[in-house]
């Protein structure tokens, strides 16, 4: 996680100067994400919550996501990442919202994505969505890679945005 600091030091910074919040929902991660913000002291001025988004059963309690609206979408996806993003903003009364999806190894996921597959996206002022591919089966190693990534992409979303 040391790695990650520096990062949401700077994402910290950014979102308390615009006064802004986020939310997340990760899965693949772990909720290494949420540790990462939260990790950096003043974290209440713009931390508002975040859930590790990992099972069906999850989806449905904790961003309220419900199988009708899953109907032709399906997880570790750029589609459904922005759901996520755009659900845990909107449920957390955020600005932003971060959703993370994928499949950190030592094997694929059930939908046929190999290890290493992550979508990230954001949501708020401007939206983001990216895939990442790191073609290792190393879970740890890929749930920091995914963590990075997608934090990159909500720095660069708050320094874009008006």
């Amino acid at each position: 996680m040391q790695t990650l600091i520096p990062l949401t030091e700077i994402i910290a910074a950014r979102l308390i100067a615009r006064g802004d919040t986020v939310g997340i929902a990760e899965s693949s991660t772990g909720g290494l994400i949420s540790a990462a913000l939260l990790a950096v002291p003043g974290a209440s001025a713009y931390f508002r919550g975040g859930g590790v988004i990992y099972t069906p059963r999850a989806r449905a309690a904790l961003v309220d996501i419900t199988k009708e609206e899953m109907e032709g979408l399906r997880a570790s996806t750029e589609p459904y990442a922005l759901l996520l993003a755009n659900r845990a903003r909107d449920l957390l009364g955020a600005t932003w919202g971060l959703g993370e999806t994928g499949a950190t190894g030592p094997s694929g996921n059930r939908y046929g994505d190999a290890a290493g597959h992550c979508c990230f996206a954001v949501a708020g002022p401007i939206e983001r969505v990216g895939t990442l591919e790191t073609a290792s089966p190393d879970r740890q190693a890929n749930m920091r890679t995914f963590a990075q990534r997608a934090l990159q992409q909500l720095a660069d979303a708050i320094a874009a945005a008006p």
